[in-house]
């Protein structure tokens, strides 16, 4: 009898673990996931700012496991863990596992600041992505028929909090289209004294990084006109107001939250096995200290068994995929009786991209640190290889190249979900339509 393996999460940890178990025998492996899925959050930022497509990052998880006759999809939510039974209870019904895995990633973190949480707009999912593209553009829009020099300022000023490569890559692209995109669509916003504002809390942008690319970053983004803010916390927004640490203010309509995230808690999961930032506790082996049978994996995990990292790991995309590899490997080696490897990153490098034909890369073995052009092309190849499908990756390069020979794209649409009507609709009798008359319609 197959064993049974439920993945909760179908981000890079969840899909590498999936398809790295397609076609085993020994294991069914059903993935949950309450999108139906996956996609690439380094390029959330490309289809915020109309760029790429959707589609472009994203590709149906269902159409990922064809031929795989092990692997299945489940879409709904986890609600709780039965450590007891071995059972997950989900928003549409009840999974029974002989092993859990949690791969469920990470969640924006608003470090407690309720008008930031309830006003700013977040960077970490593909809805994300489509909300900003359609509050921006509608401010774009707002802004052409004030007659209010202030509000129009206040309208297209942008802050964006955090400076990580999210933070700086966002910013850069806002930069790249303010020069080279507005004055062509929006005509009537010509020197409107708007600005664009990068903050950060730290002294460095892009802190993981050396000091050479911290410096290139700087340097680049001013060049640009972006107005980066160092040593300074967000630390409110109200009434269309961002309020620093320090006192000072920004009027704005927009503020973008790329400014940290958090792992999520589980009903059924000890408070005991969390660890810094609600990330679950794990040995080497990516099993969660104090249950059985339980795993974590990614951004959601805290794993102290890595000699290089006591402190854990990075959440970036690197660390996901190849823990999910990892304990695919060990999965297959528990089938056949074999001992686990133990878990060990090995860091591929960090890079960010600024601007057009501008971006750093560091390399750590041997240690090389690249910026301009070439690092601009380590980047998308890089970021063109990532990506989960060949379609995927012929879409995005096709707009890529539009993109770059053009100096433009044509994605700029503002596109609504239409409320669809409720499910607890009267009766055809209650509304005084007869069958033949719904016939004649």
């Amino acid at each position: 009898m197959q064993k049974r393996i439920v993945i909760i999460g179908g981000g890079f940890a969840g899909i590498n673990l999936a398809l790295e178990l397609g076609k085993n025998t020994y294991y069914q492996v059903t993935l949950v996931d309450k999108n139906n899925y996956n996609f690439f959050p380094p390029l959330i930022y490309q289809v915020a700012t109309a760029y790429l497509e959707p589609s472009s990052i994203s590709y149906p998880i269902r159409k990922l496991f064809r031929s795989k006759d092990n692997l299945h999809f489940r879409l709904g939510e986890l609600v709780k863990v039965v450590p007891e039974s071995k059972q997950v209870v989900l928003s549409n019904g009840d999974l029974d596992y002989d092993m859990l895995v949690f791969a469920t990633g990470a969640e924006t973190n608003y470090f407690g600041m309720e008008n930031v949480k309830k006003h700013a707009i977040p960077m970490k999912t593909l809805s994300d992505a489509i909300q900003m593209r359609n509050r921006l553009l509608t401010h774009f829009e707002e802004a052409t028929i004030s007659k209010d020099p202030d509000e129009v300022r206040k309208t297209l000023n942008i802050v964006i909090a955090g400076g990580g490569p999210t933070g700086v890559e966002i910013s850069g692209m806002f930069a790249e289209m303010r020069y080279r995109i507005m004055h062509k669509d929006y005509p009537e916003l010509k020197n409107t004294g708007a600005e664009i504002y990068l903050v950060d809390g730290g002294a460095a942008l892009l802190k993981p990084m050396s000091k050479k690319s911290q410096q290139h970053t700087l340097e680049q983004l001013t060049a640009l006109g972006v107005k980066v803010i160092l040593n300074s916390h967000v630390s409110d927004f109200v009434d269309d107001e961002v309020i620093f640490s320090d006192g000072t203010k920004i009027p704005t309509k927009n503020l973008i939250w790329a400014a940290g995230v958090s792992a999520m808690q589980f009903e059924g999961i000890p408070i005991t096995s969390y660890g810094r930032g609600k990330r679950l506790m794990v040995n080497a082996y990516h099993q969660i200290e104090g249950l059985t049978d339980i795993y974590a994996i990614g951004d959601t995990c805290y794993l102290t068994g890595d000699p290089a990292y006591p402190e854990g790991h990075p959440q970036v995309a690197q660390v996901a995929i190849q823990q999910g590899k990892n304990l695919a490997a060990n999965f297959k080696r528990l089938a056949e009786k074999k001992d686990q490897r133990g878990f060990v990153y090995s860091d591929r490098g960090s890079m960010a991209i600024i601007g057009r034909n501008q971006a750093v890369v560091d390399l750590p073995k041997p240690k090389i640190h690249l910026k301009g052009f070439i690092a601009w092309c380590a980047w998308l190849f890089i970021h063109l290889l990532s990506l989960i499908s060949y379609r995927n990756r012929i879409n995005t390069f096709y707009h890529w190249t539009v993109a770059y020979f053009s100096r433009d794209q044509s994605l700029r649409m503002i596109i609504r979900p239409v409320d669809l009507p409720s499910t607890d609709a009267e009766p055809l009798e209650e509304l005084n339509t007869s069958p033949q008359d719904l016939h004649k319609l």
